[in-house]
């Protein structure tokens, strides 16, 4: 008799761990798809967006070189969110003006191009 009781309150021990490494284990899983949930929330994109944004439409040329050195940075530094190519600023003339257009890709919503072209 004195073996039988031992035998069900291991028994029931062993069922009390396994149903705490399983709620264990549900708890980390939920847990850690939050934590690799690797997409931008909407502040991230607006803030990204507005660093070019701010440019878009007819600028000076100071303006335009404002705008390469803010490319360049932030190409060199925010890899991760992805990099931005500028065309046309090659050879930016400070007094000139420009026309700046900036171009959000569709799948991302972040700003991937933008396109400097001579005002008349």
């Amino acid at each position: 008799m004195e073996n039988a009781s031992k035998a069900l309150i291991i028994a029931g021990a062993i069922l009390l761990a396994i149903l705490i490494i399983s709620l264990g284990i549900l708890i980390y899983n939920q847990a850690s798809g939050v934590v690799t949930n690797n997409s931008m929330d909407e502040v991230s994109i607006q803030t990204f967006n507005n660093k070019f944004l701010q440019y878009a439409g007819e600028q000076k040329g100071s303006s335009v070189r404002a705008l390469v050195s803010q490319v360049n940075a932030s190409n060199a530094a925010d890899n991760s969110l992805g990099t931005v190519t500028i065309t046309g600023a090659n050879s930016v003339s400070t007094g000139a003006t420009y026309n700046v257009s900036v171009k959000i890709d569709s799948a991302t919503g972040l700003v991937n191009q933008i396109d400097v072209t001579s005002a008349p």
